[in-house]
């Protein structure tokens, strides 16, 4: 049985790396910043890309390319890239095919460091991005795309907001405008959704969160599907020479693996964002057990979702699997289960809120989100705070909001701690 015939638990364990007769069973850290070749030659075609291989840890290395392997098999991909944050992830993401004049069309509903990434920063390298809300008509958000669009971000589970992407709808309009369609799947992982299997071209991942699992290493992905028409006439940087490789064309010499090439010998070898050796080796151990982690990560959620639902203290919740919620029926259509994350608002607003976050003695206050331990956040204070009070509703973000990463601790505990936290209010 050759490993893509394996199942995606199977692949989570093993993908990735197969060790020679006598080699190490488990990925080494390759902590080498440099590599040693035979001829002058053998460096001369690296640098051509002509030949395959490490020429320096800035670009590739053997530990961080076996990660990248395991994760584009996870998600079906052609082939992916590691980075050093999942902000990393984005900005390559975008600007491996965007550029000063150009556009790009992304939904409200994104965390905010992605938000204030593409409203800021992407504003001033001449980069425009229009903001829409999901649930608009098709009719409106076509109307949003200019001739100079080159793509449509959305998240497949958003942040904070637990709002899923109708993946039939945006896959729909995104191949009607001959754009691809980039997705971040951090918080399903490709565990629980597939978006490449859905409609999407680009998967992006935050691997600092359930990927890695255990809050010790940041980092990011992108991963190609390899499915794109890059020779459509709106990619010029695709299709036509690259000077710095002696007038090399991407789609010409690499085929369906244009767009992640391009991202790593141009973008990566430029800017130097690259994952580290030590950090890929600890989030490809925590791959190893992805498939059991978000078992338990939704079950807990799900359960201390009905919980709360039913407390008299808590004005709402959201969890994208219970029935309550709006969006129940996309998440049963697209996820295998809801993800460890739900959001919930208490009597009283934001002090309130407040109240109920400090007299958790279990669940911890962190800026971080999905690993194994239960946090807590307010993002209107925390994540979200540099956005206006409006951009933080059209994010999902409400006052009162209190952000769950439910641990994958015993969630007779995690409910004692929540129960004991509200009656205090």
């Amino acid at each position: 049985m050759v490993s893509s015939e394996w199942s995606i638990e199977t692949k989570a364990v093993q993908a990735g790396y197969s060790p020679k007769n006598g080699e190490p069973r488990v990925m080494p850290i390759v902590q080498s910043t440099t590599y040693k070749y035979d001829t002058c030659q053998g460096i001369a075609d690296l640098f051509d890309l002509k030949a395959a291989g490490h020429m320096y840890s800035r670009i590739s290395n053997p530990t961080v390319e076996v990660f990248e392997n395991k994760m584009a098999q996870l998600e079906g991909g052609v082939g992916a890239l590691a980075l050093s944050s999942g902000q990393a992830a984005s900005t390559i993401a975008v600007l491996n095919i965007c550029e000063a004049g150009d556009h790009m069309v992304a939904l409200s509903t994104l965390y905010g460091g992605t938000f204030n990434l593409f409203k800021h920063t992407l504003k001033k390298l001449g980069i425009e991005v229009t903001f829409l809300d999901p649930d608009l008509p098709v009719e409106e958000i076509r109307a949003a795309f200019k001739r100079n669009t080159k793509l449509i971000f959305g998240e497949s589970l958003s942040n904070p907001g637990t709002k899923v992407l109708d993946f039939e709808k945006f896959a729909a309009i995104a191949k009607e405008m001959a754009v691809p369609f980039i997705v971040d799947n951090t918080f399903p992982t490709p565990y629980l959704c597939r978006p490449l299997e859905l409609g999407a071209d680009i998967v992006i991942h935050s691997t600092t969160k359930y990927t890695d699992g255990h809050a010790t290493s940041v980092g990011g992905m992108i991963i190609d599907g390899g499915t794109f028409n890059w020779s459509n006439g709106k990619f010029p940087g695709l299709t036509e020479p690259d000077d710095s490789y002696h007038g090399l064309r991407y789609v010409e010499a690499f085929g369906p693996s244009a767009y992640i090439v391009k991202a790593r010998v141009q973008w990566v070898r430029d800017v130097g964002c690259y994952m580290s050796p030590q950090n890929a080796f600890l989030s490809n151990m925590g791959l190893e057990t992805l498939h059991l982690r978000m078992e338990r990560h939704s079950d807990n959620a799900l359960a201390l979702g009905r919980f709360l639902e039913k407390h008299e203290k808590v004005t709402w919740v959201k969890y994208p699997l219970l029935e309550s919620d709006p969006n129940y029926e996309l998440c049963k259509k697209y996820m295998k289960a809801g993800s460890g994350v739900l959001t919930f608002g208490v009597n009283g607003g934001s002090v309130n809120a407040e109240k109920v976050m400090n007299a958790l003695t279990l669940a911890e206050k962190v800026v971080h989100v999905a690993d194994v331990r239960t946090g807590v956040l307010h993002p209107a204070s925390m994540t979200h705070r540099q956005l206006s009070e409006e951009d933080q509703r059209r994010a999902g973000v409400l006052p009162e909001l209190i952000r769950v990463s439910v641990g994958i601790e015993s969630i007779d505990d995690i409910i004692k701690d929540f129960d004991q936290a509200l009656q205090q209010i």
